[in-house]
């Protein structure tokens, strides 16, 4: 490796050291805090790779005082750039940089993680985790070489596995991964479908198992990226990616892929196989109607009170507020969640037990 000034070589050294602990630290498999402690030692990784490119180039990342002609200092150390401020200072006015978008969604999303362990989302964040590393990897190549990149030393990087956790059940156990999950989902459907599809902003990859290889020197898993492939090789991935596809903005319509309550109290309803329950006065009714979604809503804490103070508080798996009509929507989930409910009678008796929930 080339000589490097001493600011920048030990600047280098930590961004390095701090990516491989973060990796460290996510495949533990009895570390419960893998996205939290990933996330807070890849943000100290991207700002010490950073502040080391500004030393190379003879750039002080420090804050100036007011007066702006001098450094500002904090018990006598010179105020470094935190990782948004040097981000800004790299990229400029690439405002639509994948890698900056995902730089920027980790800093936010750091800012609501470091003081909670939430290991129902780990599966959720993977591919933009991943993303992080490899970008971070891609960025230390370019700027510095490929001597100093990480990337033999982390294996197949981060550990896939199959979640544990329900994000559903768990955001109504756990009240405080509501707002986490509502800012990853704002953040993700704020941003162009460009970046959001880009791999540099979120890693995606379909791992398909084959027959063993005949050479036994043959790799187990190798990458291929997609820009490298031919227009044919390049038809045959989309066919395979068909098959799992997520329908994200597939359709230009407002709110595809949500209900209102009309709607799920008939779907339910249908569900259920129109059952009908007898009234106190001997007519019958719908086992599921329009009461019976209000006391579910309520029970299962989906959604706030009318006129709440924050109406966009919602279980986002089941539903969203729609602000410009000033109601809300429900998700095929939530449909699919209360006929498994209502199938059973004690869950559906105890809607009407006292206190009344209305």
């Amino acid at each position: 490796m080339p000589r490097l000034p001493l600011l920048v070589s030990t600047n280098l050294q930590k961004a390095r050291d701090s990516a491989i602990l973060a990796v460290e630290i996510y495949n533990k498999p009895a570390v419960q805090f893998k996205s939290g402690g990933f996330i807070i030692l890849m943000i100290i990784a991207w700002t010490s790779l950073l502040h080391a490119v500004f030393f190379r180039d003879k750039i002080k990342p420090y804050y100036l005082k007011k007066s702006g002609k001098r450094f500002d200092r904090i018990d006598g150390d010179y105020k470094h750039w935190e990782l948004e401020t040097c981000i800004k200072h790299y990229f400029k006015t690439d405002s639509e940089n994948p890698i900056k978008q995902n730089l920027e969604f980790f800093i936010k999303l750091r800012n609501k993680i470091e003081h909670r362990s939430l290991p129902e989302i780990d599966s959720d964040l993977f591919g933009e985790c991943q993303a992080l590393l490899l970008n971070f990897d891609e960025i230390l190549g370019s700027e510095f070489g490929e001597d100093y990149c990480i990337r033999e030393l982390l294996s197949f990087s981060l550990q896939l596995f199959p979640s544990t956790h329900n994000l559903s059940a768990a955001m109504i156990s756990n009240p405080t991964l509501k707002p986490v999950m509502n800012f990853i989902e704002n953040y993700r459907s704020a941003i162009s479908p460009s970046v959001f599809e880009s791999g540099k902003y979120s890693f995606k990859a379909f791992l398909i198992q084959v027959a063993n290889h005949p050479s036994a020197n043959a790799l187990p898993i190798q990458f291929i990226q997609y820009d490298k492939l031919s227009p044919e090789e390049k038809e045959k991935v989309k066919k395979v990616a068909a098959l799992t596809k997520f329908k994200y903005k597939e359709v230009p319509v407002v709110n595809h892929g949500f209900f209102k309550a009309k709607k799920i109290v008939k779907s339910v309803q249908e569900g259920l196989g129109n059952l009908k329950v007898e009234r106190s006065n001997g007519q019958k009714k719908d086992k599921f109607n329009s009461d019976t979604h209000t006391r579910c809503w309520k029970k299962y804490k989906v959604r706030p009170l009318a006129n709440d103070q924050n109406p966009e508080i919602t279980d986002i798996n089941f539903c969203i507020y729609d602000s410009e009509h000033n109601d809300y929507l429900y998700t095929q989930n939530w449909i699919d969640f209360l006929i498994e409910k209502m199938k059973n009678e004690a869950e559906y008796k105890s809607l009407y037990l006292k206190p009344n929930l209305l």
